[in-house]
């Protein structure tokens, strides 16, 4: 059996997808700095609640 693992033809596509239409263009990037600092806070508050609800 010599078939190949990806189809790459377009007419191989599922029909679902061939009716989605077309992915947005990449927006350009925002220099948000404090995005670092955002998820720490939020990693942070996350694991403080858990910890906390399973000592109390």
């Amino acid at each position: 059996m010599k078939r190949r693992l990806v189809l790459t033809a377009e007419s191989a596509r599922h029909p679902f997808r061939r009716t989605l239409p077309p992915p947005p263009a990449a927006m350009p990037e925002v220099d948000d700095q404090d995005r670092d600092w955002k998820l720490f806070v939020l990693s942070f508050v996350a694991f403080f609640t858990c910890f906390y609800s399973f000592i109390f």
